[in-house]
């Protein structure tokens, strides 16, 4: 089948070009564009309490005044306010209220809004309706953040704006900066390695616009299937897919690329060298690819509606980068044929590769001790794993310079931490009835009572008097683990527990949401890891018709998995003494080393299965396919470890976290398992290897087919 894909892209290679370039055309006009939204409330499941209370406060409260930013007005001296300084907050404020911005109902300050400490005053933007959460506010912030400086022109007052809405303009500004930043160095990298890796500016260049053009087509079918399937993506997933796209596409390209000038030196005319080389890695990369896709698929199992939307995008990009790998890639280069290669020769000769033949002579020397020492080195690594520690603090994350950041540590001079976003408690009548005023004003002290709670606002009553609610601050910032865990715990249970006779109460807000997203998560790790463990073993099984080399293979994979989070907890939990990491980390490591890094325990399988074949000794198949393999596997890991690794130049330590884990295991499951710890095993199990079939049993090279439709002239070329 394969064989017919590559002849057929070989020797119709305008076709197939032409047919891309429709297909991308036309979804970019008229596929519709990705939703996005940022309400973490809407990727969980309807049954957690933080989703149930926002329907309650959305059906009782829909104009509920929940401030959305906030405005910290303080002295340039640090001391207390004066008269004076509290007059001229007031005047600020109504005047940034004049300015009537999109999204804003108002702009409030008052004399409660002092903290007892006399040092903080605040102003209150509120927001006109949720809906504009995500963006008219946000812009509206950054308005105000430009008024204010001639507004305070001639005080002795300054003033920063901290809160959600600011917290998303700063993470916006600082995320589009560092966007461009890391598209820019990526583009860079990637043509940089691949102009020393074959001297070639057209081979450097070519891959980049190949999948520019892939990922064109991916997103507009992305867009297509989440409008027709319903599903929303969060706002990073285009940037996540450009690194998928690029990271994938270059190493399936690679993986092409290096069979088609092996074929050359080999002295077959380039389209048949072509044809031939998509026949001998199309199974590979599509085994690879088809390992990849259903990891991603995988995520379909998450209760995380962000975890849920990102599988299918990821799956979809993938799938269209293998078609791409296969038709697109061979046409191209059909129709450049060797110039492609041009001013270098070396696609003429065979290189010495002295290093490759050094690795592969020691893995078929010393099989036995080359295991060992590589199964320790990543067992010893393992062991960081167990101190993992997730942080949901994203604030924290956050690059400490941003206004947002510096305001929310001055407002928590004067005030509890969680005033700028309150944890919301909900107390509903179970039959519809009023509920009884004494019975509410107790239940406000018995909130007040709990550990780590603030202040509670008294009860605000929905006009027919069934539903109450409280904002409850509590003394931690919104995002820490501290609030994580008070909300999720000690809060709910107060105040299931006191709720009056009647009533069922719900605790909601940002620190009770992320108190579910964590037993989310938590749920996640269970069931989709495994699932997608089988499922790639399932690929697995099917390319290499073996039971074993699947299982141990997978056990290798997932002791990289441990390795990579291990070093990724010594390096940025121990060393650094962060209170953890980045929640999603683990996933993101499943998503990028495990799913992606399996490709090249699969090309040096396959490739140790093609040389056993040719009836060589098991030994001299081991040398071979690690000589031969590991330049492919080498430069594909390099390219796309320095893609992720890019991410460590930002100024957020979640990039930084998340580029050196992604990395340090893809170089890891390159150079550790597929070139050292894979083969040696294989080599261990000889035979047994490929039980119950037969794979490694000598088969005749197959003969290439005649090219009748392929001119003479430019088969010699």
């Amino acid at each position: 089948m394969f064989r017919r894909v590559g002849r057929f892209a070989v020797h119709r290679p305008w076709l197939t070009i032409a047919a891309w370039i429709i297909a991308a055309v036309a979804l970019v006009m008229l596929a519709p564009g990705l939703k996005s939204t940022t309400d973490e409330t809407e990727f969980l499941p309807s049954h957690y309490e933080s989703v149930q209370a926002g329907k309650v406060q959305e059906a009782a409260f829909p104009k509920t005044e929940t401030p959305s930013a906030i405005g910290v007005f303080q002295r340039t001296d640090g001391g207390k306010l004066t008269e004076t300084d509290r007059s001229e907050v007031a005047r600020i404020t109504k005047a940034l209220d004049d300015q009537h911005r999109k999204g804003v109902a108002k702009v409030v300050t008052g004399p409660q809004a002092v903290s007892p400490n006399g040092e903080i005053a605040l102003a209150n933007v509120v927001a006109a309706d949720r809906k504009s959460y995500d963006s008219a506010v946000p812009d509206a912030i950054k308005g105000y953040r430009e008024g204010a400086k001639s507004l305070l022109s001639g005080t002795q007052l300054k003033v920063g704006f901290t809160g959600q809405a600011a917290t998303q303009l700063d993470s916006r500004e600082s995320s589009g900066n560092t966007d461009a930043m890391i598209m820019s160095a990526t583009l860079l990298l990637i043509i940089v390695l691949l102009l020393v890796i074959f001297r070639s500016p057209l081979i450097a260049l070519l891959p980049v616009l190949i999948i520019f053009l892939v990922f064109m087509v991916a997103l507009g079918l992305i867009g297509t299937v989440s409008h027709l399937g319903g599903l929303k993506a969060d706002s990073s997933i285009s940037p996540i897919l450009i690194v998928v796209l690029f990271g994938v596409g270059t190493d399936y390209i690679l993986f092409l690329l290096f069979r088609y000038r092996e074929e050359l030196r080999a002295g077959r005319p380039p389209k048949e060298a072509l044809a031939d080389a998509v026949s001998r890695v199309g199974e590979t990369i599509a085994s690879a690819a088809g390992a990849v896709i259903v990891a991603f698929l995988a995520l379909l199992l998450s209760t995380m509606g962000q975890m849920r939307a990102m599988g299918p995008a990821l799956a979809i990009s993938v799938a269209v980068t293998l078609v791409a790998a296969l038709t697109l890639v061979p046409a191209v280069f059909s129709l450049l044929g060797t110039k492609a290669f041009w001013p270098s020769k070396a696609w003429k000769k065979k290189p010495r590769n002295r290093l490759a033949g050094g690795v592969g002579s020691a893995v078929a020397r010393r099989p036995g001790l080359i295991a060992a020492v590589s199964t320790v080195v990543l067992a010893a690594l393992a062991v960081g794993t167990f101190s993992f520690k997730p942080e949901f603090d994203t604030n924290s994350q956050l690059p400490q310079k941003l206004e947002s950041v510096q305001a929310m540590k001055d407002l928590q001079r004067g005030f509890s931490a969680g005033q700028s976003d309150p944890a919301m408690v909900y107390v509903k009548s179970e039959d519809g009835s009023r509920l009884d005023a004494g019975a509410l004003r107790a239940y406000q002290a018995k909130l007040k009572d709990v550990d780590g709670v603030g202040t509670v606002s008294p009860p605000v009553v929905s006009p027919d008097g069934s539903v109450a609610q409280y904002a409850v601050a509590l003394s931690y910032g919104p995002t820490e683990d501290k609030a994580i865990e008070l909300a999720g715990g000690p809060l709910r249970d107060a105040a299931h527990s006191a709720a009056p006779a009647g009533s069922k109460a719900l605790v909601g807000g940002t620190s009770a949401v992320l108190s579910d997203i964590e037993k989310a998560v938590s749920h996640d790790y269970k069931l989709v890891f495994p699932v997608a463990g089988l499922a790639i073993m399932l690929i697995l099984g099917l390319l290499l018709r073996s039971l074993v080399a699947p299982l141990y293979l997978m056990a290798a994979v997932a002791l990289g998995f441990g390795a990579t989070l291990g070093a990724t907890v010594w390096l940025f939990q121990e060393a650094q003494h962060k209170n953890g990491l980045l929640f999603m980390l683990p996933v993101i490591v499943y998503l990028f080393v495990v799913a992606i890094g399996t490709d090249y325990n699969i090309l040096m399988v396959a490739r140790l299965r093609e040389e056993v074949r040719r009836g060589v000794p098991p030994r001299e198949a081991i040398r071979t396919a690690v000589a031969r393999s590991a330049p492919t596997v080498a430069s594909a890991a390099i390219i796309l470890a320095g893609t992720f690794g890019v991410l460590m130049l930002a100024d957020n330590s979640m990039l930084q976290q998340m580029g050196f884990a992604v990395a340090f295991g893809i170089l890891l499951t390159a150079f550790v398992m597929a070139m050292l710890l894979v083969p040696t095993v294989t080599s261990l199990l000889g035979h047994r290897a490929w039980w119950p079939g037969h794979q490694d049993a000598p088969r005749p090279a197959p003969v290439p087919a005649p090219a009748h439709d392929e001119p003479l002239e430019e088969a010699r070329r």
